[in-house]
């Protein structure tokens, strides 16, 4: 009788520690409970085992290991109680910090941040070419301050090499001597510079596929939202397409464009980004340039709120700000509260974002008032460009090529001192051209066009 065949076991996850740190007079976004909460849905989404968490209150960060001593020594207990293997830090660690805490742990134990921690899940979920080495870059640009001896689980787990998770595979556990630190720094650094030149071709071929796109007269609605919040469920509902969903943090990252035909007939194409998450490292915002400028270029964003999250109006803040930084905080929005099927009276909706415009209620899971999303997509597409005919200056020729990249030309006349054109361009754009509106008009009526 052949022997019975067992299926493989999986390696037993890594045990992480978490530390939360609450300063005082400090304006973060979520209470320290709630921040440690979501630090463990990300624990959970890098495959972790969180076995329990400790906290300390401050009014300033310890020059050397960021918390007190005396936390120090209750950590190290906690560690050797439980046999963790990570201590995972809900703050980004200076390199000091970093430091300082490596050589109060036993080397048995990695330090984590939340950063560190943002990044490696990203690693994880890249799939296209693009979306692997924006992590690589950002995840580098990280290390270069930081490398001292195996500062992560991560490089464990991949058995060091490079790959989708850009780990290291040069750092030993013990730490290089200061010869090998700085051959492993300047290779991050060659490496640094090659992945920006290839990014910056990705960029200029993103935006020259914009250009292309504007001149098609495409509409382009754009959804973006904290993560996990139900923006790829809405994607799928609206185009009838099966973008990945699952219940996990970070669950998509690649951006994905599926078209979608409105009510009155119209082409329209939406795009599903990746989600936000308070204090996103500002390492990969960066990295992640050119596919954010898709957001800064869309015609109208839909902001997916979940709704039944307990912090739903802190996350919807924390998105607006990103979208400040980078450069999408003017475009117009429609913010979209999802999951009102989780609710027991819709009444919560309105009690929490009264003052808010363009609104609309919808579950994107059983399709709940998308039909209202669409009208309301509809009535504001019609309004987000204006007809305008204006003369400009050959010396503004910054507006002249604006005009042809953003707007779309029906008539273009050249005179001896400037240009006049007509067309239509995004709404957003009229200040800049107003002034131009005017002295056209006034050469109409001295007859010098």
């Amino acid at each position: 009788m052949p022997p019975k065949m067992t299926e493989p076991t999986a390696p037993p996850k890594e045990r992480a520690l978490m530390v939360g740190i609450e300063f005082r007079n400090s304006s973060r976004l979520l209470n320290l409970e709630d921040s440690l909460n979501e630090l463990e849905q990300l624990a959970h989404t890098a495959g972790l085992d969180v076995i329990g968490s400790i906290t300390q209150s401050l009014n300033h960060p310890n020059p050397d290991t960021l918390i007190g001593s005396g936390k120090v020594e209750e950590i190290s207990a906690l560690i050797e109680e439980y046999q963790a293997d990570i201590v995972l830090f809900d703050e980004e660690l200076s390199p000091r910090h970093l430091r300082g805490l490596e050589e109060k742990f036993s080397d048995a134990v990695q330090v984590v941040d939340r950063t560190a921690l943002i990044l490696h899940i990203f690693a994880q979920h890249a799939n296209t070419r693009e979306g692997i080495l924006q992590v690589e870059l950002a995840q580098y640009e990280y290390r270069l301050p930081r490398l001292t001896r195996a500062w992560t689980h991560l490089a464990r787990q991949t058995g060091g090499g490079g790959g989708r998770t850009g780990s290291m595979g040069g750092v030993g556990l013990r730490g290089p001597g200061e010869t090998q630190l700085e051959v492993d720094r300047r290779e991050i650094r060659r490496r640094i510079s090659a992945l920006k030149s290839e990014l910056e071709k990705v960029r200029m071929h993103r935006k020259q596929y914009r250009v292309n796109r504007k001149r098609s007269r495409i509409p382009v609605v754009t959804l973006v939202g904290y993560t996990n919040v139900g923006k790829s469920t809405l994607l799928n509902r609206l185009a009838g397409s099966q973008v990945f969903v699952a219940d996990q943090l970070f669950a998509t990252l690649d951006p994905t464009t599926r078209k979608v035909k409105l009510p009155n007939g119209q082409t329209v194409l939406f795009s599903d980004t990746v989600g936000f998450i308070q204090n996103l490292p500002t390492q990969l915002v960066a990295a992640f340039r050119a596919t954010l400028e898709e957001i800064s270029e869309a015609d109208l964003l839909i902001h997916v709120v979940d709704i039944t999250h307990v912090n739903s109006l802190e996350q919807w803040r924390s998105v607006n700000d990103t979208l400040q930084q980078i450069g999408a905080g003017n475009l117009p929005v429609i913010t979209a509260l999802n999951k009102i099927d989780g609710l027991p009276s819709t009444e919560i909706a309105e009690h929490i974002f009264p003052n808010l415009t363009d609104v609309v209620l919808i579950s994107a899971l059983n399709g709940t008032g998308l039909s209202h999303l669409e009208a309301l997509v509809q009535s504001k597409l019609a309004g987000a460009s204006s007809q305008i005919k204006v003369y400009l200056p050959y010396e503004m020729g910054h507006l002249i090529s604006l005009f042809h990249d953003e707007g779309d030309i029906k008539t273009i006349i050249n005179g001896a001192e400037g240009v006049t054109i007509e067309g239509i361009i995004p709404v957003g754009l009229l200040p800049q051209f107003k002034p131009y509106i005017r002295a056209q008009d006034k050469k109409h009526k001295s007859g010098r066009l």
